[in-house]
């Protein structure tokens, strides 16, 4: 029941297909250029560990309260050994999945989605929504200390892109033509993310 109620407003929320047309092209073409000029990992910017705030959050998306925590920082050889080889190509070199390729654009499970690289949860099924993209897409981010964005200025165009701010991990981007209440969708890479189902 309480599924059927997280989803119940699924086609008021829904993105019309034809707003994303032009997007899914544009991305597939982005998934085709950073396999063939993408080479070299994306480096965090400090390589000094240092503390911040994220906010902590149980499995059923309860949150839990800010802690302080340090920046992980590893060499390129420990993500290697400790990624999958898609999830490294897209974490630590900035790659995109292919739509519909990934375990996650279709899940409708509670729970948190976490990053990948580091454990720290990033998204709640409580905002993830069906965008038509073929990547999970959510309209907010479970705490805003929870992710960075910057500026992607990449392939030629101006985007937003998401990382994890304790590890650096790529999770995807951002883009203002989701759902209301923020009118946000963020558009994640499922290899990015750890699901952590709700008991």
């Amino acid at each position: 029941m309480a599924e059927e109620t997280h989803y119940q407003d699924k086609d008021r929320n829904k993105i019309p297909r034809r707003v994303f047309l032009g997007a899914s092209a544009a991305a597939a073409v982005g998934v085709i250029l950073h396999s063939r000029y993408r080479t070299q990992p994306v480096e965090a910017k400090d390589q000094t560990p240092k503390d911040i705030k994220i906010v902590q959050f149980s499995d059923s998306g309860q949150r839990q309260g800010v802690v302080t925590v340090q920046t992980i920082i590893k060499p390129d050889a420990e993500w290697k050994q400790q990624l999958a080889p898609d999830a490294y190509a897209v974490t630590r070199l900035a790659g995109t999945e292919r739509p519909y390729s990934g375990k996650y654009w279709d899940n409708h499970d509670k729970g948190v989605y976490h990053c990948i690289c580091c454990g720290t949860p990033n998204f709640s099924s409580e905002t993830k929504f069906e965008s038509g993209t073929g990547w999970p897409s959510f309209w907010q981010a479970i705490a805003k200390e929870n992710v960075k964005e910057n500026s992607d200025s990449s392939l030629g165009m101006e985007r937003t892109a998401v990382s994890c701010p304790r590890c650096d991990a790529h999770l995807g981007h951002v883009f203002d033509d989701g759902p209301r209440p923020t009118g946000l969708r963020y558009c994640m890479n499922s290899v990015a993310l750890q699901f952590v189902k709700s008991a």
